[in-house]
């Protein structure tokens, strides 16, 4: 099924590479989404569980964000087509196909159930990406694609040492997950803990955690924002799902503690440098993006005090793609109407675009997780496993950061909203699509209401997830 998957949608992406006009590539690429809503569709109720070709598994993990990514890349190809008027053939073929290979190569890295073919396809997305990053070819885009592809590769780099050294404690050198977990206790654990940081310093650049969060930060400001939706969450996904996979096999091996304790500092870092560059950005672009930066910082520390803070982390990634996504959505509709995301030329947005600025206001709420956020959910979990694993000097430490980056969030999305500004840029176009508003909106929303309501298929399947 996965090998019958990943040829069709080669092949589409063939023939949207041999089309001679734009109507064409929409209508090949839209066929391509709804083959990957079909394999969703396939996957999740009939194969879960089976192994397919020895190197991918149908497992809950991946069925969860495989079947975010099928709702999330095909809501940004609907907005894509309505953001990118003005691109050429060319231009509109090589930013469909990149958008949809990051989406093929993600689900390699979703399935994978070997730590060197999740490598391969998390190589695979640093070159997708950066057709995506490049799309708007001038001097700026360019600056950002060699930097992404030149420091996603020197991460990717590091983890492949990472996984070389972890590879020693492997029986018969196989490197699926399994086998590793099997056969870490008996490692050098001076091995165990340098393969284990450089895995999470590799893969940090896809997370967009510390320390190679810059690179993620940068793309998402190059790329168009339907693309910056995806790369924000199935992308950062992708991070999440290899690292999680590397934490499984961490906790059984005897570096455990070490490990959570790294986890734990990564995760504060990031939170501390997100509260202080989402109120030095003067982009709007960039501060979603350091937002990402903040939700992932506090998603790592769950993992690191452990106990139901793994569950929170799982569930707080959940609740960030469909709100980051429902942001960018948005967030692209101000950039059209404005021309800029320029933070002290735009403003009074409420009174361009009603129902936009209340899907803004919902959506920095949200992400925030004032209630009913699942995100407040997700955080009185992380910070009720911290009280009760006695590190108050990490609870008070949190705390006074959250406040920190709340009140550079409201400051900032109030500011677009209701704040007019001195010398405002003239509105180059008034060109609301209330459908796509309205698409951004339910995504938003769609995270509320699993903070008022979480369904028993989700717990049941995160509780799956993380029963190891």
């Amino acid at each position: 099924m996965m090998f019958i998957f990943l040829f069709i949608s080669l092949a589409i992406v063939g023939f949207v590479a041999l089309a001679a006009q734009h109507r064409t590539v929409r209508i090949f690429a839209a066929f391509y989404y709804l083959v990957q809503a079909g394999f969703a569709a396939a996957v999740i109720p009939f194969r879960i569980g089976e192994v397919e070709s020895q190197f991918f598994t149908f497992d809950l993990l991946g069925a969860i964000f495989f079947v975010l990514m099928a709702v999330i890349s095909a809501v940004a190809f609907v907005q894509s087509n309505f953001y990118l008027d003005r691109e050429t053939l060319r231009q509109f073929k090589l930013y469909n196909i990149s958008l949809m290979l990051l989406c093929v190569s993600a689900t390699g890295v979703y399935f994978a159930n070997n730590i060197a073919v999740t490598w391969i396809f998390l190589e695979a997305t640093t070159l997708c990406t950066a057709g995506l990053v490049y799309h708007r070819r001038n001097t700026r885009s360019l600056e950002a694609t060699w930097k992404y592809i030149f420091i996603c590769s020197l991460g990717i780099a590091v983890a492949y040492l990472g996984i070389l050294l972890l590879s020693t404690v492997t029986a018969g050198g196989e490197l699926s997950y399994a086998n590793l977990a099997r056969t870490v206790a008996s490692g050098n654990p001076l091995y165990l803990k340098i393969a284990f940081l450089f895995i999470l310093v590799g893969y940090s650049c896809k997370m967009e955690v510390f320390p190679l969060y810059t690179i993620g930060v940068d793309a998402n400001f190059a790329a168009p924002a339907p693309a910056s939706a995806v790369i924000s969450t199935v992308l950062v996904n992708a991070g999440f799902v290899s690292l999680f996979r590397v934490y499984r096999v961490a906790a059984a091996s005897p570096v455990y503690q070490w490990f959570s304790h790294v986890l734990i500092l990564a995760g504060l870092i990031s939170l501390l440098i997100a509260g202080v560059y989402l109120r030095r950005t003067n982009n709007y672009k960039r501060f979603l993006a350091y937002s990402t930066v903040e939700c992932m910082g506090l998603s790592v520390v769950g993992l690191g005090v452990g106990g139901i803070g793994i569950f929170a982390a799982l569930l707080q990634v959940i609740a960030h793609a469909l709100i980051k996504s429902g942001m960018f959505v948005q967030m692209a509709q101000v950039g059209k109407v404005y021309g800029t995301y320029r933070m002290n030329r735009i403003g009074g947005y409420i009174g361009v675009n009603r129902t936009g600025a209340v899907a803004l206001l919902l959506g920095g709420m949200s992400l925030l997780a004032f209630p009913p956020s699942v995100l407040f959910v997700s955080e009185m979990m992380i910070l009720r496993q911290v009280i009760e694993s006695g590190r108050w000097w990490l609870l008070v430490l949190l705390a006074l950061l959250l406040c920190f980056v709340m009140f550079s969030f409201c400051s900032r999305i109030l500011k677009l909203c209701y704040k007019p500004v001195g010398n405002p840029l003239p509105m180059p176009s008034l060109r609301i699509h209330l459908g796509l508003t309205w698409c951004g909106l339910l995504l938003i929303a769609g995270a509320s209401v699993l903070g008022i309501v979480q369904p028993p298929f989700l717990i049941k399947f995160i509780n799956a997830v993380i029963a190891f």
